[in-house]
């Protein structure tokens, strides 16, 4: 009897030990509270497609969110190169993938895609929808020429039907377009939770104009009272961590699987608070 007693306690450490070397492993998928009636779309520029459409590429923060998150269903829209803001040549045209910036490649038409595939019952109507962009609009600003030049309480000033009318091309700064596209997303999916991620520090652009862009994302999140998770900071990617060695970033703006992980660690602890579930996860 002994001898079994000594055998069932030293299978129980073992056990332990097991279980323990897991949840160190950052390899292993650490289990969190699942949200199986939640569905998630994402529309977003590169940092989001790389994660792929149904969000199983290593380098991207979806795939590793899908995870932790476990929502019912989650597909991203989003496409390399896009931005929040349009030029005067923006069009309809929702099919475009040309993986560069573009007068077509905005988040506007994003919204399009996801409208259509929800009407042609090949997406799930989203409960939850992540907009993730802007480092293009800044990177490339020479050929955003809009960007800032109309103020938040002017963005906010009309009613959302005349909003909405507005040609595409004729919305060209940051904070119209953020409105303009809250509202077309709120009119197909009004009991929708909309929440904007403000672009990441890279080595491409100076930090100083990331945080004013995100100042403004903010801005216009709390008038329309949205959620944003605020992605500048340094425990996302630390500008002057990656220009001295890739870490978090594979090339100084795209992230690498390390900066994906960490990423989805942070954004999964943000949004699960954001929409008041407990499902945070430690270091």
């Amino acid at each position: 009897m002994k001898k079994i007693s000594i055998l069932l306690s030293m299978l129980l450490f073992a056990m332990l030990n097991i279980h323990q070397l897991s949840a160190n492993n950052p390899d292993t998928p650490q289990t969190q509270d699942p949200h199986p009636t939640l569905h998630v779309v994402l529309l977003g520029d590169s940092n989001t497609w790389i994660g792929g459409d149904d969000c199983d590429k290593p380098r991207g923060w979806n795939k590793w969110f899908k995870e932790l998150f476990q929502p019912a269903s989650i597909k991203s829209y989003a496409r390399s190169g896009a931005t929040w803001t349009n030029t005067k040549a923006t069009k309809l045209n929702p099919e475009e993938n040309i993986g560069t910036l573009g007068n077509d490649n905005v988040i506007y038409n994003q919204v399009v895609r996801l409208k259509q595939a929800v009407q042609e019952g090949k997406q799930a109507t989203p409960d939850i929808i992540i907009i993730g962009a802007g480092t293009n609009d800044i990177w490339f600003r020479s050929k955003r020429p809009g960007l800032y030049t109309m103020a938040a309480d002017k963005a906010m000033a009309k009613d959302a039907a005349s909003i909405i009318a507005k040609p595409v091309s004729q919305v060209l700064s940051l904070t119209e377009s953020v409105r303009f596209n809250y509202e077309l997303l709120h009119q197909a999916f009004p009991k929708a939770r909309i929440i904007i991620l403000s672009p990441m520090q890279t080595t491409k652009v100076p930090t100083q104009d990331i945080h004013i862009f995100g100042d403004v994302l903010q801005t216009m999140a709390e008038k329309i009272g949205i959620g944003i998770v605020r992605m500048d900071t340094e425990e996302f990617i630390d500008r002057k961590v990656e220009e001295k060695r890739h870490t978090n970033t594979y090339d100084g703006v795209h992230t690498s699987e390390a900066g994906a992980r960490n990423n989805a660690r942070l954004l999964n602890n943000a949004i699960s608070q954001l929409i008041g579930t407990n499902n945070t996860e430690s270091e």
